[in-house]
Formats: structure tokens, sequence, C-alpha cells
């Protein structure tokens, strides 16, 4: 290989780990600090890919705009329309697998927002492609697809996050070095508040099942979870205040 390429190369995977490493609450790569002119060349864009952008992934993908978003997947393409129509170039998908069947070659990195229980499978996947994974919390359903996770990302060196904008904030960081510097001397109690969650808790399960609107598929946001029958109460959005009823399928049987 060539000085040329070596340093082509190198530019390009040390960008894209660059990338998927920061947080999706500041825009990532600002276009000077990689032409040094204020202007990104478009051979050293990432080739990004988006998989649930009906909600906090379109958020993501915003803060992601200085590269190239090439394709888009969700089950739901009423809830994802937005996204579809800001990247109308992007190539659209119902089915992740398939995209990462079609799109393997073309993409770099993907950012994950889906429901959290098909979080790991999804991941999973994409790393074991070799591609950087931006994923949102909460990063998995249970240990052991931490674990997986944590293996797939050092066996393929890809660059991984998860989207945990809370701690991702200067003011987190500034808490920290001014605890850790004794500013404040010993630091013997903590009280802290919170509004979460605000979705639904406590519910009874549905008696009763809707009919599945046409935009969305409920077999694929479904995924490794059991099948139970649709209802509207769920989707979008409060299908958390029942995801601790529900019974999974580890991700093992898939890999």
């Amino acid at each position: 290989m060539s000085n040329a390429k070596k340093v082509n190369t190198l530019t390009r995977r040390d960008f894209v780990g660059s990338t998927l490493a920061a947080s999706a609450a500041f825009t990532i790569v600002p276009s000077y600090a990689v032409s040094g002119l204020g202007h990104v060349a478009p051979s050293d864009k990432l080739n990004i890919a988006g998989i649930g952008v009906g909600g906090m992934g379109l958020a993501n993908l915003k803060n992601l705009e200085s590269q190239n978003i090439v394709g888009l997947c969700d089950v739901d393409w009423k809830y994802a329309k937005g996204a579809f129509d800001r990247y109308p170039k992007a190539k659209k998908y119902w089915d992740f697998r398939k995209m990462y069947d079609e799109m393997g070659d073309e993409i770099d990195g993907v950012v994950i927002a889906t429901a959290d229980h098909t979080h790991a499978i999804v991941a999973a996947q994409a790393m074991t492609m070799g591609k950087h994974v931006y994923l949102q919390k909460p990063l998995t359903h249970s240990v052991y697809e931490s674990r997986l996770l944590t293996k797939l990302a050092k066996k393929y060196n890809v660059a991984t996050q998860m989207g945990n904008q809370g701690a991702s904030g200067a003011g987190v960081a500034e808490t920290c070095e001014i605890l850790w510097s004794g500013a404040i001397g010993d630091v013997t109690r903590v009280e802290s508040f919170t509004d979460r969650p605000i979705w639904p808790q406590g519910l009874n399960t549905p008696e009763k099942g809707d009919w599945v609107p046409d935009t969305l598929n409920w077999d694929l946001f479904t995924g490794p979870a059991k099948m139970i029958p649709f209802n509207e109460v769920y989707h979008p959005w409060n299908w958390r205040g029942w995801v601790t009823r529900r019974k999974y399928r580890q991700v093992r049987h898939y890999y």
C-alpha cells in the first residue's frame, strides 16, 4: 500500500471513530477539523445509516448532517416521515437486515434508536460487519447482551458509543472535576430529582388487539420479543409502560 493510501485509510478510520464516539448533543465534527479550510471534502464524509428514526433517532441524525445520511430504516413509516422528508436522497427500509444486506458496503457507521428490546440485535449485527455504532440508551435489555456487545466491539475493532445525553454535557464533567479536586470538601450527601418515568406505568395489559396500521410492521417492531397482539396504546412511545412484563428470547439465539 502506498503512503498516500495509508494516510487516506487512517484519516477515514480515525474520523469515523471520533464521529461516533462523540455525544449526539453536539455537532460531531466541525468542517475545519477535517480540511482546515472550512469545508469537508465529499470523499472525507462518512456514510451514516439511521435505524429507528422516528423519535430520538432523528434528533441524532440532525447532529450528523455534516456527513452523508445514506440510509433510513424504521418499522413505522408514519412515525419516521419526518426523517424521510428531511433526507429524501437516503434509501428507505422497513427491515434493518435488508438494509445491511443491500447497503453493507456503503455504510461506515449506524445510529440506532429503535425500541429498547431490539437494541442489542441491531447493534450486534452491525459490529460483526465492521460498522461503527452509536446506540441510544438503554444500551441493552440484559447483562448478557451488554457483555456480548462489548466482546463484539473488541473483536471487530469498531468505535462504539451509548447515547446518554444527560451524562454528555459539560455540566456533568465540570461537576465531576469539582468533586474530584476536593474543592467543596468531602461530599456526604447528594439529593437528586427526576420527572421520570414520564410514560404510563402500572397499567393492565389490554384485553383486545387493534388493527395494525398499514404504516406499521408489528412483526418487525416485536423483533426478538414474544409476539403479542398489537394495541394502539403500545406504540408509539408508551410501550415502555409494559416492557418489564414481557418475556424476551435472548440474543444468544441469533449469535
